[in-house]
């Protein structure tokens, strides 16, 4: 709901300044409020009021919008209507009429904690160090020796009205408090005004923090394991690029997921250690955590020196074996009132002397993931330096992850864009047809590499597609076998694997056979003929590797079919491409993988060919001026109609969609009608 309010701005500082320090919370962890006064538009009068950031968002990128707005003494006045503990989800909808003009966002499960507690500004965060103590065997008698009678132990209690109703008994029956520690989840503090609020939680953060490094045990995961230590840098990816579309496929035996990949130092050393594998299997703790990562990961425990194929020969037994005890976990907990189990795949895969593999419905959903996970290592590296990590039972983590409620949030979120999930190599795409087609293809929804022999402007135009989860630029001289590589595994380490891969790059020279040379031949054949068929044959490996089926399209050209004048050496080269299709659709078929191709004509606008002298060159062919060309090809096509950069990529996403799921070998015309080049 927008406002001018002042408390509302000092809100909005505070929790973007404490949202934006990792150490603080996690993204879309935890939330904030603030009471305050606002004018009553329709009675003139002012209405005490609580703002609390609302369900989903973002505390490092809160804004005033993001607010959910309630009247305070329609708040305190639930108290007694509460049914009790049995039936405190009721009192999520109870919220909504409370709400103060149109409510703003809607109110998070935590919102009775910020309105029953008698402070003028609350924070709720998940800090490392506070769930650390939070986790601990001991964490209630090291809550009392940390921060005495400052700060007092909740035990854990799933959030929600019953919660917030202690958390105010607590703050009532403790006038010294700053806050509470949690069991199980994080940390509470208050001030009554928002800098003491912010000052208190920080204080809390902090003196666990400075606790745990001055106390700890100086190894809390035990020592490392031999043979398990970080492989190099150069071998590590290699062998994280080996087997990432490997393990993208069994994460997503249920559902296609975009994956992360991450080897800091905090992964890998937790990796190398003996206790990781028992650590591992007690899972999470904080409901953020667990809800993004699932309860547990899945772990490949395989010495660094594993080969790949050791590696890949390993997945399906582990993978079976998770997928029956995740279904267990379900069968032991679920009534007829739970949700439906969403799947049985790991979210986290880790891979000792390699690292961690994260997944998600997209890229920033993978890499939140990942980074939640990290958080979870730092818990556990916190509360096993101090005493023993004691996460919430398993049944309390079944009643978060399958709660009513939780189900509510995830119905409420936008339906995914047709191509979410998808991952596109489009090669040529720092201009003209290459970037029309990754433009098209990131905003239907799909994570996408722009790939061009000019790695600077690959980037800036990756930059203007979105942020890093939705975009990257690599180098790729297509012509080089090596450098393919080299692109391919940037795109797997990237976003986790490859669906859709564009063939896109060229160059054309326009002369007559006399006049064609040995080295134009060559350069044409291999920058289009040989490129295509490195870029096909080495994404081809992830792709069947992955087993996920996907999608290869070559941008040939009219001329693949059509015999015209001063062109043998591009016309020649285009054929090449189109037969291309044709082999490669008889022969990854068996995998599930589409082949197709587009054939445009004309397409002058934005053409980084055209610009670069072909332009000149066929205009200078048909006798009119550069300026012309687009209309002088209009006019000559059954349509009349100038073929644009978009019109291709708005055939490459029809190819790619599920409208396409039976067509393989297809070359799709986009020339506005050239007779001459009908296939039939």
């Amino acid at each position: 709901m927008p406002t001018t309010n002042p408390t509302v701005a000092e809100l909005i500082e505070r929790s973007n300044r404490l949202g934006s320090d990792p150490r603080n919370t996690n993204y879309a962890g935890g939330n904030t409020s603030a009471k305050g006064v606002e004018r009553d538009p329709v009675t003139g009068e002012d209405v005490e009021v609580v703002w609390v950031k609302g369900s989903g968002g973002d505390l490092g990128t809160l804004k005033p919008e993001g607010l959910a707005v309630l009247q305070l003494d329609r708040v305190k006045a639930l108290t007694g209507v509460y049914p009790g503990v049995e039936r405190e989800d009721e009192m999520v909808a109870a919220f909504d009429y409370c709400a103060f003009g149109k409510g703003g966002a809607a109110p998070s499960i935590d919102t009775a904690m910020h309105g029953l507690v008698d402070a003028a500004h609350v924070d709720h965060l998940h800090p490392d160090s506070g769930i650390a103590l939070a986790t601990a065997a001991d964490g209630e008698e090291l809550t009392k020796k940390v921060f005495g009678d400052r700060v007092v132990w909740v035990p854990w209690r799933r959030p929600g009205f019953q919660l917030g109703l202690d958390i105010a008994a607590i703050k009532e029956a403790n006038p010294q408090a700053v806050g509470t520690i949690l069991g199980g989840h994080g940390i509470t503090a208050w001030g009554e005004t928002s800098e003491e609020a912010r000052t208190n939680s920080q204080w809390i953060i902090d003196t666990a923090e400075a606790y745990i490094r001055e106390h700890g045990a100086a190894e809390p995961f035990g020592a490392v394991r031999e043979g398990y230590e970080a492989l190099p840098d150069g071998k590590r990816n290699r062998k994280a690029a080996a087997i990432a579309a490997h393990l993208r496929g069994i994460a997503s035996q249920d559902k296609p997921q975009v994956g992360h990949y991450t080897d800091s130092p905090v992964v890998l050393d937790f990796l190398a250690r003996e206790k990781m594998p028992a650590l591992a299997e007690l899972g999470t703790s904080c409901p953020d955590h667990f809800l993004r990562t699932k309860v547990k990961p899945l772990v490949v425990d395989l010495p660094a020196d594993a080969t790949v194929e050791q590696i890949v020969a390993a997945l399906p037994d582990l993978h079976d074996a998770y997928r029956a005890d995740y279904a267990a976990y379900y069968e032991r907990y679920a009534d007829a009132e739970s949700p439906a189990m969403r799947g049985a795949d790991p979210a986290i895969i880790l891979v000792p002397g390699v690292g961690m593999f994260s997944y998600g419905a997209d890229k920033q959903t993978a890499r939140v993931a990942g980074e939640f996970y990290v958080n979870a290592i730092n818990v556990m590296a916190g509360a096993e330096a101090l005493s023993a990590y004691a996460p919430i039972d398993e049944s309390e983590k079944f009643r978060i992850e399958y709660w009513a409620l939780e189900e509510a949030k995830l119905k409420r979120k936008p339906a995914p864009k047709p191509l979410a999930g998808r991952i596109a190599f489009v090669t040529g795409a720092a201009s003209g047809i290459g970037k029309a087609i990754a433009t098209r293809l990131a905003g239907e929804g799909a994570c996408v590499v722009v790939a061009d022999l000019d790695r600077a402007k690959a980037q800036e135009v990756a930059a203007e597609l979105g942020s890093s989860d939705v975009a990257v630029g690599v180098a790729a001289d297509v012509s080089d076998e090596t450098a393919v590589q080299a692109a391919l595994e940037e795109t797997v380490l990237a976003f986790g694997g490859i669906d859709l891969v564009v063939n896109n790059a060229g160059l054309s020279l326009s002369k007559s056979l006399l006049e064609t040379t040995e080295q134009d031949w060559d350069l044409q054949h291999s920058v289009m003929a040989k490129g295509s068929f490195l870029v096909s044959k080495t994404a081809a490996r992830y792709l069947i590797d992955q087993g996920m089926g996907g999608d290869i399209i070559y941008i040939s050209s009219k001329n693949s079919v059509f015999a015209g004048p001063n062109n043998i050496a591009y016309s020649a080269t285009k054929a090449d491409q189109a037969h291309q299709v044709r082999l490669l659709a008889a022969e990854l078929g068996q995998y599930g993988v589409k082949v197709n191709g587009i054939n445009p004509d004309g397409v002058v606008r934005g053409s980084g060919i055209f610009a670069g002298g072909w332009g000149a060159q066929r205009a200078k062919t048909y006798g009119i001026e550069e300026k012309d060309l687009g209309k002088f090809y209009a006019q000559r096509t059954l349509l009349g109609r100038e073929v644009v950069p978009e019109n291709v990529a708005n055939a490459v996403y029809a190819l790619c969609t599920a409208d396409f799921s039976h067509t393989t070998g297809l070359h799709v015309p986009v020339d506005a009608g050239v007779a001459a080049a009908f296939l039939r």
